[in-house]
């Protein structure tokens, strides 16, 4: 017992240390808390409520003079720091339909899918996912780090390669560690070194091109086109990561293939339902039937995590249909997007990426993005800093997210308050 306390109180120190360490180099990563639905305006939890509900303490604009307390009670703020592309995560009828399923499948299945976790609700979704992408099958699984987590390892063998663009999601990189295939790793979005990779990887039985289509820390789109050339020329498979365009981009919302003009000619396609789709977890792959069937035999994220909540499946299956019925939902943010870009670019800003609602803008240095983000709060935006190792070393940023919901009033006090803080901090001249 006394040993174990000494090594209890070792960890301790040594945890403590490195917290300390991280708080020190500025790039922390504090929760706030939100006492409000997900939207593009917020109420954060704050001090006790006063007679009129409003919250002491919490920071929003515009400040409204409240008789219960000494201070002015903020009416909201404005968030541009969620994934909730399209607005559907407050969707009224998004929220219905989770609750029409809770009340007729309950609350959660209690198991795995193979066991007793699958309802029908499952199936008509996997059917939905299909064939809003246009492919033979789809398999459901709890996030889209999951099946990332679940694909490479029981799809590759090490008679197999796998070429990885540099900048992929983490849950890219680690589903690949996972696996026993040859790895490649090219430039970001550098087609002359993935050429050389192919060029080197010809050796091995399969070949599999991995990339995001849309890259979440810097707003930029994979080139599909090119991507699918060179797998045409080298005889390679294409999978891509679409969590970051899934419902949003091209004419239907289908995504970056759908864009870029190449949906027959990538094989596998890895999303989210936690994004654009509804807002609330889960994810899946959708590719051709025999992989979804080796998937449900093989995959162990799937197999040994119970199955998605029949409230999460009527939300996705819900803002599907919505997309499917009419294109206008995908469409309506492209304004939206090139309005902050173009004001904020303007003001003087560097925004990376291009013609993407995740629109970040590049400060590179960690405690900077941090402190501007506070402040840009106490102005009534909810925006957060991204650093190390979120994003590399000295690329520090403020990523701003555009949703559909953003009214151009919501966009434009942004962009002031972008303009006020960053000549305070010297970020500006």
């Amino acid at each position: 017992r006394a040993a174990s306390g000494a090594a209890a109180a070792q960890l301790r120190r040594r945890l403590e240390s490195e917290l300390e360490d991280i708080r020190g180099a500025g790039t922390w990563k504090s929760e706030r808390v939100i006492a409000s639905r997900q939207g593009p305006h917020l109420r954060l939890a704050g001090g006790g409520a006063g007679a009129c509900g409003g919250e002491e303490g919490s920071r929003c604009l515009p400040p409204v003079p409240c008789p219960c307390f000494s201070l002015s009670v903020p009416a909201g703020i404005i968030n541009f720091c969620a994934n909730n592309y399209l607005g559907l995560s407050s969707h009224p009828e998004v929220i219905r339909a989770a609750v029409e399923a809770l009340e007729k499948f309950g609350a959660g299945l209690s198991s795995v899918r193979f066991i007793c976790g699958t309802q029908s609700i499952h199936k008509d979704l996997e059917e939905k996912i299909a064939r809003f992408h246009q492919r033979e099958d789809a398999i459901l699984y709890a996030s889209c780090f999951d099946a990332n987590a679940g694909i490479f390892e029981a799809l590759l063998t090490p008679e197999d390669a796998v070429l990885s663009d540099e900048l992929n999601h983490a849950s890219i990189i680690d589903g690949i560690r996972l696996c026993k295939a040859n790895k490649y790793r090219y430039k970001h979005m550098d087609m002359q070194d993935l050429e050389a990779k192919l060029k080197e990887a010809q050796k091995h039985r399969l070949r599999l091109v991995a990339t995001d289509g849309a890259f979440s820390m810097d707003g930029d789109i994979a080139p599909l086109r090119e991507i699918c050339q060179l797998a045409h020329k080298y005889d390679a498979l294409v999978f891509i990561d679409e969590c970051h365009a899934t419902g949003f981009l091209g004419p239907n919302g289908r995504g970056t293939d759908e864009l870029l003009g190449v949906m027959d000619k990538v094989t596998i396609i890895n999303s989210t339902l936690g994004k654009a789709l509804g807002g609330a977890a889960g994810g899946y792959t959708t590719g051709p039937k025999p992989l979804i069937d080796l998937l449900r035999q093989r995959s162990r994220p799937y197999l040994f995590s119970n199955s998605l909540p029949p409230a999460v499946v009527g939300c996705a299956s819900k803002a599907l249909d919505l997309l499917m019925e009419s294109n206008a939902i995908a469409q309506s943010m492209a304004a939206k997007t090139q309005r902050f870009r173009s004001k904020m670019t303007a003001a003087g800003f560097t925004i990376s990426g291009k013609d993407h609602p995740i629109c970040p803008v590049m400060l590179g240095d960690a405690r900077l993005a941090s402190v501007m983000a506070e402040d840009m709060l106490n102005r009534g935006i909810y925006v957060i800093g991204f650093s190390y190792p979120v994003v590399p070393k000295g690329k520090a940023r403020i990523r701003v997210q555009i949703s559909a919901v953003h009214s151009d009033e919501d966009i434009d006090r942004c962009v002031h308050a972008f303009t006020e803080v960053g000549r305070k901090h010297g970020a500006l001249p």
